[in-house]
C-alpha cells in the first residue's frame, strides 16, 4: 500500500524556505570570497570606481540569478533582493547598492512585480547611506551573534546617549522588511514577500533578513581578519630580520664589544652588565615568536637596548620615561618600539653636538593608546621626509606598514620633527588590555 503523501503546513513552509535562505546567502558570500580579486576588494574602504563595478556585478549576478529562480522555478529561498542590494551598499557604497539592487529589481519588473525595482534600489540607498553615517569598523563588527548583546547596547544608548552603530545595523533591515511586507499586502501581486501568519513567524522573518545580512558580513571578515594575520606574519619577520640586523651588524657590535674591551680594566663590573645585556636582548629577540606583547614588555627589551648604548654615549645620553600606569597592560604589536628609540639616537643623537635626551611617553586617550619617542638630536628636514614614516628607513616603514595592516590605513605612525631642535616618533593604536600580564 503506497504512503500517504504529507505537505508542509503554510507556518512549515515559511520556516522551512526562511531556513534555506540563510543557506543560500551563505553559500553565495562563501563562494566569491573564494576569488582573489573579490577578497581584494573587501580589504580596502576607499574604492575606485572600476572596483565598484566589479563588486556590484559579483554580487549583483547571484543575487538576480536567485530572483530569476524564484519567478522560473518557484523557488522563493533564492530571492536576496533586499539583503542583497543593502549590503551592497553597506559594503560598497550607495551607487554599488543601486547597482545590485537593479540587477535584482529587472527580472522582477519584467514579471509583473513593478514595485520591486525601486523598492530594490531604496534597499541599496538604505545601505549606502547608513555606511555613510557609521564608522567602517562598526559595520565589519556586525555579527550573528549581535542579538546577545543588544539590550546591552540599547540601555547603553538610554543611559549615555552615545549611538552603538549595532543598534541601526539591525533596525535598518528589519524597517525594510516591514516595509516589504506593507507593500505587497497594499499592492498585491506586485511585490513578492513571504507572509508571515503568526507572531512567531513574523518573529522568525525579520530575524531572517537580519542574519541574511550579518552572515555574509561575518564571512567576509573572517576572511579579511585572515588575510591581515598572514601579511602580520611576514610583516613580523622582516621586523625580526632587521631588528637583528641592525644590532648584530659589525658596526653595532664593533662599538659595544669596544665599549666592554676598555670598561675591563677600569669598570669590570659595567663590562659585564654591558655583555649582560647584549646577550639577554639578542635572546628576547631569537625566542620571541608572538605578534603582540605588552607594552611593560616592549619597554623591558627597550632598557637593554638602552643600557648598552647608555654605555656608548656616557654622560651625554639621558632617559626620561614617562609611562602611565594605565598603559603597562595595553596589547601592542611586538618590537613596536625599538625601531623608534634606534631611529631617535641614530639619526637624532650621533650627529648632535652635546648631551641628548630620548623621552618615552604613553598615555590612554579617549579609547587609544598614544606612544611618543621623542629626542632632542639634530631633527630631520621637511624636503628630507616628503611623506613622513612612509619614505623613512627600513625600520620606521616596517612599523608604519605594520600598523596600517593590522588596525586599517587610518593608523599610521607620524613624525613630527623641527631641524636643530628633534623629532617626534608618534604611534596611536586602538585599545586592548591584557587579561594578564603576559610573560615571556
Amino acid at each position: 500500500m503506497p504512503e500517504e503523501v504529507r505537505f508542509l503546513s503554510v507556518t512549515q513552509l515559511l520556516l522551512t524556505t526562511l531556513m534555506v535562505k540563510l543557506a543560500v546567502v551563505a553559500v553565495v558570500a562563501t563562494m566569491l570570497v573564494r576569488f582573489r580579486t573579490f577578497r581584494r576588494l573587501l580589504l580596502t574602504e576607499h574604492r575606485a570606481w572600476p572596483e565598484r563595478l566589479i563588486f556590484a556585478f559579483a554580487f549583483g549576478v547571484p543575487v538576480s540569478t536567485g530572483v530569476v529562480s524564484r519567478l522560473l522555478l518557484n523557488y522563493n529561498a533564492a530571492d536576496l533582493t533586499l539583503a542583497g542590494a543593502f549590503i551592497a551598499g553597506l559594503i560598497a557604497g550607495p551607487y554599488t547598492g543601486v547597482i545590485v539592487g537593479s540587477l535584482a529589481g529587472i527580472p522582477a519588473l519584467f514579471a509583473g512585480e513593478f514595485i520591486a525595482l525601486p523598492f530594490a534600489i531604496g534597499c541599496g540607498f538604505a545601505g549606502g547611506g547608513l555606511r555613510e553615517a557609521c564608522p567602517k569598523e562598526a559595520i565589519w563588527q556586525f555579527s550573528p551573534f549581535v542579538f546577545t548583546g543588544l539590550h546591552r547596547r540599547a540601555w547603553r544608548f538610554v543611559r549615555s546617549f552615545r549611538i552603538d552603530w549595532q543598534v541601526p545595523l539591525v533596525t535598518v533591515p528589519i524597517s525594510l522588511e516591514l516595509l516589504r511586507h506593507a507593500l505587497g499586502y497594499r499592492f498585491s501581486d506586485r511585490l513578492f514577500y513571504l507572509q508571515a501568519t503568526t507572531p512567531i513567524m513574523w518573529g522568525l522573518t525579520l530575524l531572517a533578513v537580519v542574519l541574511s545580512v550579518a552572515v555574509p558580513i561575518k564571512i567576509w571578515n573572517s576572511a579579511r581578519i585572515e588575510h591581515r594575520l598572514q601579511e602580520q606574519e611576514k610583516l613580523l619577520m622582516e621586523a625580526k630580520v632587521e631588528a637583528l640586523t641592525s644590532q648584530i651588524n659589525p658596526h653595532f657590535l664593533f662599538n659595544t664589544l669596544t665599549s666592554v674591551s676598555s670598561l675591563i680594566r677600569s669598570r669590570p663590573d659595567q663590562a659585564r652588565m654591558v655583555v649582560t645585556k647584549l646577550s639577554g636582548l639578542l635572546r628576547r629577540l631569537l625566542h620571541s615568536h608572538g605578534h603582540f606583547s605588552t607594552l611593560r614588555e616592549e619597554l623591558l627589551s627597550i632598557d637593554e637596548y638602552l643600557d648598552i648604548e647608555a654605555v656608548r654615549f656616557g654622560p651625554n645620553l639621558t632617559i626620561d620615561k614617562q609611562i602611565s600606569a594605565n598603559t603597562l597592560d595595553v596589547i601592542v604589536p611586538s618590537m613596536i618600539l625599538q625601531p623608534l628609540v634606534e631611529n631617535s639616537i641614530k639619526h637624532g643623537l650621533t650627529p648632535k653636538v652635546g648631551p641628548g635626551q630620548i623621552t618615552i611617553r604613553s598615555v590612554r586617550d579617549n579609547g587609544h593608546t598614544i606612544i611618543e619617542v621623542i629626542d632632542n638630536g639634530a631633527g630631520v628636514a621637511p624636503k628630507q621626509r616628503p611623506d613622513q614614516a612612509s619614505t623613512g628607513g627600513i625600520g620606521l616603514k616596517n612599523v608604519n606598514e605594520r600598523l596600517r595592516v593590522i588596525y586599517g590605513a587610518e593608523y599610521q605612525l607620524t613624525l613630527e620633527s623641527t631641524p636643530g631642535q628633534g623629532t617626534c616618533a608618534r604611534v596611536k593604536i586602538p585599545e586592548l588590555v591584557a587579561a594578564e600580564q603576559v610573560t615571556v
